[in-house]
């Protein structure tokens, strides 16, 4: 039986994901759990009961599940050794683990849908303010990884050396969501040199907004696949 993929089709999390999932060539089903309509599809009982934080991705493989996209990922690389998402030198694993840190925990959670949400609904804040809220963020955490990447001897065709791992995989989400959100990316070349690298490879398209079952709309960040 395929493992199922709880997912919507523009959350990073479940991005994130579905970029490991295809990399490591693993098939699997999506099942869409749409974050908007009719209230929310993370909040009914039936998801609820799954995964009691209401969020995406949730994987379940057999009849275990597995939720939060990191924790995920590295399940993932431990079932399946091949291809490696993480470097074999302890050091070098700490560091890529950090840099992945920096997005998922640092710039991704602060930006969140239901954070959004919450600052407009509940404090009142106006959607103008929002945006500089997500900004301002989105910039900071930007910026940081871009001083870092720039200048790091381990950088290669990608964030870690010439293959892709796990840098790579929460990079390309959040950097289409800086994109749809019309910052300004050219003050990033590094991290955009290694966007345009992931998004020629398969593994990244399929797993892009557009490709999705769920999608609504194209991609509105359509990168050239022959950048």
């Amino acid at each position: 039986m395929k493992p199922k993929l709880y997912s919507y089709w523009r959350s990073s999390a479940a991005f994130r994901v579905r970029i490991a999932l295809n990399l490591k060539g693993i098939d699997y089903e999506v099942i869409p759990v749409h974050l908007s309509k009719n209230g929310g599809d993370q909040l009914s009982d039936a998801y609820t009961s799954k995964n009691p934080n209401r969020l995406v991705p949730l994987f379940e493989d057999g009849k275990n599940n597995i939720h939060q996209s990191i924790a995920i990922i590295e399940y993932l690389e431990e079932i399946k050794k091949e291809p490696a998402l993480l470097p074999q030198a302890p050091i070098d694993r700490a560091w890529v683990r950090a840099l992945s840190q920096d997005i998922a925990s640092d710039i991704h959670p602060i930006d969140n849908l239901r954070v959004l949400r919450y600052l407009v609904k509940q404090l009142g804040i106006s959607t103008e303010a929002k945006d500089t809220w997500y900004q301002h963020w989105v910039i900071v955490g930007l910026a940081s990884l871009e001083k870092r990447l720039s200048c790091d001897r381990r950088v290669g065709r990608f964030a870690y050396g010439d293959q892709p791992g796990l840098i790579d995989i929460c990079l390309v989400p959040q950097l289409f969501n800086a994109l749809s959100a019309k910052i300004d990316v050219s003050l990033y070349p590094t991290l955009m040199k290694i966007f345009y690298e992931c998004m020629k490879l398969p593994a990244f398209i399929e797993a892009s907004w557009e490709k999705q079952i769920d999608a609504e709309g194209l991609n509105p960040t359509a990168p050239p696949q022959n950048h």
